[in-house]
């Protein structure tokens, strides 16, 4: 889908990393272990990412002198989210690589053309229809029934620009306070569980799949994920096998998630994408501890042009993300057998906003689903 640049990293070199929350911050931790250096770019003088690198470019991503500045003075550019503004990819792909590619983002930013794309390379996802106005979102139901879910097809995110439509709902009150021209109407999906894979690929085509992990939700923001997941070996393979067709086709360097709904079938359990995210994943932070490599590592290595690495389970996993005043609670994990407690130094605690997270690994005789509750 897009030309790959071929980038090689010595210890030392620097990476650009656009982006200064705990994702940005983790990665700059992974690459400072395999001896590499990052400067990160955000406009939050705030950023919990500038407290683990030595140098740091605080500007907006409008501001084109600091972002020719910010690129003078790194060897590769990556991202820690995937809503970075096309105006600031396009002038710093001109002067270094950006890895995964800029144009990745186009299809990734907009989740009508994300499903499009999924759909062309023959992966099934719920029904959709584009909606662009309160007439069109009612010809779309129409079309697909209810119950649906509306979203915007750009800027969501941890359940944000999105709303769920019942039989009686009047739409064109829902299609108002949505506050957008361009959105994306969903079937709703009655799945039986929600699971992600977190792959790697590098730039010659290697790709490394994590286990598959299964995640439960909160006021749609992540609260916990389990490895391994409950399912099926063969549908994990099948989760594998979606994702590293994705990776593939999108030609990507670098970590990216898979989001899935495991749905029932007529032959047995199947599963239908939901979401593809372009960079490092909270549901892959049990890589971390749980993992011989974490996917942090993995995407370092992979946008540095370095081997990937094989990754090997510890045992039975559980993240547990510690939201809002949960923080405050920190204390309590500590002497947990097991435990790995992660606090990313975000100040004051805001409701629905992700302040830490645990890491359990378990013995291996232990039943995982039971834990941490």
């Amino acid at each position: 889908m897009t030309a790959t640049h071929q980038v090689k990293l010595k210890p030392g070199d620097t990476i650009g990393i656009l982006g200064g929350g705990q994702l940005g911050r983790m990665l700059a931790m992974a690459a400072a272990r395999l001896g590499l250096r990052c400067r990160m770019f955000s406009p939050d003088p705030d950023s919990p990412a500038f407290d683990v690198v030595l140098n740091a470019t605080c500007a907006e991503y409008a501001d084109v002198e600091a972002l020719e500045l910010f690129a003078a003075d790194v060897d590769v550019i990556t991202y820690e989210f995937e809503n970075v503004p096309a105006a600031a990819a396009m002038i710093l792909a001109a002067r270094r690589p950006v890895l995964p590619n800029r144009k990745i983002l186009e299809t990734t930013q907009d989740r009508l053309a994300e499903k499009d794309f999924v759909r062309q390379i023959d992966i099934g996802t719920a029904d959709y229809a584009d909606v662009c106005s309160a007439a069109s979102l009612r010809a779309a139901i129409a079309r697909i029934g209810l119950p649906a879910v509306l979203k915007t097809r750009r800027f969501g995110y941890d359940g944000k620009g999105q709303a769920i439509i019942q039989q009686g709902d009047d739409t064109d009150r829902i299609w108002e306070e949505l506050e957008t021209r361009s959105a994306i109407l969903e079937a709703f999906v009655p799945f039986e569980r929600e699971i992600s894979v977190i792959a790697a690929r590098s730039a010659e085509g290697q790709v490394e799949c994590f286990d598959v992990t299964e995640n439960e939700h909160r006021d749609h923001i992540l609260k916990t994920s389990r490895v391994p997941a409950d399912i099926p070996d063969a549908l994990a393979a099948q989760a594998c096998g979606i994702a590293e067709k994705i990776a593939t086709a999108l030609n990507y360097v670098g970590v990216l998630a898979v989001e899935l709904f495991v749905v029932k079938g007529d032959g047995g359990p199947k599963v239908l994408v939901n979401e593809i995210a372009p960079r490092v994943h909270n549901s892959g932070h049990w890589t971390l501890d749980g993992a011989t490599i974490s996917q942090f590592e993995q995407h370092i290595r992979a946008i540095a042009g370095w081997p990937l690495g094989k990754p090997v389970r510890h045992g039975p996993v559980i993240m547990t993300n510690l939201i809002g005043e949960e923080i405050n609670g920190y204390e309590r994990w500590l002497t947990v057998p097991g435990a790995a407690v992660h606090i990313y130094n975000k100040g004051t605690p805001r409701p629905g906003r992700k302040m830490g997270h645990i890491t359990q690994v378990l013995p291996q005789t232990q039943n995982h689903t039971t834990q941490g509750r």
